[in-house]
């Protein structure tokens, strides 16, 4: 097993299932279920030209998926489902100053007067959100097969900060209950989380795993019975090893299918009890994520520079597949993709400013909002750019893709400024080695020195460089979007939060607790929200990031989104003033009720 072991990961490998898939009937996934793997290598005494192109083929389990590929694993000393328990009704008291006069008496605070011209329109739906590998834990529990992430927090030496995985986490898997239960009683409306595509796939495709299903049932059952309205991502970056083994993942066009596969079963299970859904999570990140490191998986022929734009293709292939499949078995609830990005400012008002901002805005949220929302291909500048390597959209492909998005769905932290590189955009586009290759587009965080050169707002945790408090350009910033893609269905932000500097290095809860800059920033961004409101804009919904600090992906623990503390010892979970904060502006502008939900004493 040992010599097996090193071959399989110095060797290019290429992996098969052996086992069909029934997509419309699902079914409890054998004891032991397995993959063929073929193996470049030496074989008996066969003499070839290329060495190379030898291979070899073995069976592995599910265990071996995991035993070759990730090695040992962490469990949760809590795993069994957790029942939900009275939330004490000592945390549901906001922190002072919030609503209502302070206390201790004494203190004073300025009067501020409501904005009787701001409201949130009756069926706007707001909540919290998680993603499954960020949150779940219970890494291999119940036939969860690895994912990519598996492997790059377990095997890449440096992918993460402090060598942490996603193999416990929140341990929201076991306690899901509990979890919904303490938004439901701060009268949150919706809970936006991901499925797991390897829980229900252990090997992407092939058999199906019913334990899962039956998992994600009870938690779409847990969020109606608490009175919060369940919001569905299919996938949310944890695609499944096997598929990237098998043949490149996402840089393949064989991915369109199993991803079609797998979103037909969870259609087909869940239904309508599911009102909104979104299939993919942020694909201008995970594309930007190939190509990935080096010896870990398949080899691929795909040049790297190339990688992210082939991801690109296939992603807007399955979205729109998965968005047409979804209508012709009767799914009646919303259903989008998650964009992301930020509002660009032009940094000067110079003409080469300007084009830079056009270029960040086609080799951003353009790469999928132009095809899904205006004529189906690509902006511009990145089509000139792709048009040397990815096929063309045929006709049928783009009447297929465009249209395919029910709401602009747009994960909005913050805004930078952007501004042609120092030799120039032409020169920038002929110089493959210049950094900022191929956009061309340069950014900056803070104003031009005759502006001042302050930062465009207060600075995040210094493990998120990117973000910035930046709300008062989210009025511009939601303008720009319904002017240019002119959503029929509207506009939600379905991401948007803040990491409190340093929150990572304190050790009293109540100063973990209380987040002055977090609030202040949900507090500002709901105003923002308010006033392109109340200038015409239509915004329907938006999703605060993140129910509770977890993984942050490759920043692991240690950079704080959360509305609630989560001791990662102990599991146990309490409210931010963030989170008060944020449920304040329903409380205050809401024409809808906001109506808490408990557990039974």
């Amino acid at each position: 097993m040992k010599m097996l072991f090193l071959i399989l990961m110095q060797a290019a490998l290429a992996v098969s299932q052996n086992s069909s898939s029934n997509a419309s009937a699902p079914s409890s996934i054998i004891p032991t279920p397995t993959a063929s793997i073929s193996l470049n290598g030496s074989s008996g005494t066969t003499t070839v030209s290329n060495p190379t192109a030898f291979s070899s083929s073995i069976v592995i389990t599910w265990n071996d998926l995991w035993d070759l590929f990730v090695g040992p694993v962490s469990m949760a000393t809590m795993n069994t489902t957790m029942a939900a328990t009275p939330i004490p009704t000592s945390e549901l008291i906001p922190p002072p100053g919030l609503y209502y006069s302070s206390f201790p008496t004494g203190q004073q605070i300025p009067m501020a007067s409501k904005n009787s011209s701001w409201s949130f329109p009756k069926g706007f739906w707001w909540g919290v959100a998680s993603a499954a590998y960020q949150a779940e834990g219970a890494a291999k529990a119940e036939g969860r097969g690895p994912s990519i992430w598996d492997v790059l927090l377990h095997r890449v030496t440096g992918y993460t900060v402090a060598n942490q995985t996603g193999d416990i986490a929140d341990n929201h898997y076991y306690m899901y209950k509990q979890d919904i239960a303490r938004i439901a009683a701060l009268g949150v409306k919706t809970y936006s989380f991901s499925i797991s595509w390897s829980r229900i796939f252990p090997f992407g495709n092939g058999q199906i795993n019913q334990e899962a299903l039956e998992h994600y049932d009870d938690v779409i059952n847990t969020c109606i019975e608490y009175g919060v309205e369940p919001s569905v991502t299919l996938f949310h970056w944890d695609l499944p090893l096997n598929l990237q083994n098998l043949y490149g993942g996402w840089l393949s066009s064989e991915i369109v299918d199993d991803f079609l596969n797998y979103a037909k079963v969870v259609f087909s299970y869940y239904g309508n009890k599911v009102p909104r859904w979104f299939t993919v999570n942020e694909p201008i990140v995970f594309c930007d994520d190939y190509p990935l490191p080096d010896n870990y998986f398949t080899n691929t022929s795909i040049p790297k520079y190339q990688q992210p734009y082939w991801c690109g293709h296939h992603v807007l292939l399955a979205h729109s597949g998965a968005y047409h499949l979804a209508r012709s078995l009767g799914i009646n609830g919303t259903i989008s993709f998650k964009n992301n990005g930020g509002y660009k400012i032009p940094l000067t008002n110079s003409s080469a400013d300007a084009r830079a901002v056009q270029r960040a805005w086609d080799f951003n949220e353009g790469w999928f909002a132009n095809p899904t929302f205006i004529n189906g291909d690509y902006p511009t500048n990145l089509k000139d750019f792709v048009s040397d390597f990815l096929p063309d959209f045929t006709d049928a492909e783009k009447q297929m893709i465009n249209g395919t998005a029910d709401v602009f769905a747009h994960d909005a932290y913050t805004s930078q400024f952007y501004f042609a590189p120092d030799a120039g955009i032409d020169s920038c586009v002929q110089n493959k080695s210049n950094p900022l290759w191929p956009s061309c587009a340069n950014t900056s965080y803070t104003y031009s020195s005759s502006d001042g050169g302050w930062n465009v707002g207060p600075a995040a945790d210094p493990l998120s460089p990117w973000l910035h408090k930046a709300t008062d350009w989210v009025p511009a910033f939601l303008h720009y979007i319904a002017d240019t893609w002119k959503p029929a269905g509207g506009i939600a932000v379905t991401e948007f939060g803040f990491a409190e500097p340093f929150e990572v290095q304190k050790t009293i809860k109540a100063d973990i607790l209380f987040d002055p800059i977090r609030s202040s920033y949900y507090k500002d961004y709901m105003e923002a929200i308010l006033i392109a409101i109340s200038e015409g804009v239509n915004v329907v919904g938006c999703l605060a990031w993140s129910i509770f600090d977890n993984l942050e992906w490759s920043d692991g623990y240690q950079d704080k989104f959360g509305l609630q503390y989560v001791n990662f010892t102990t599991q146990e979970r309490a409210y931010k003033a963030s989170f008060f904060e944020y449920v304040n502006a329903f409380v205050t502008y809401g024409q809808d009720e906001v109506v808490p939900h408990y557990v039974p004493s």
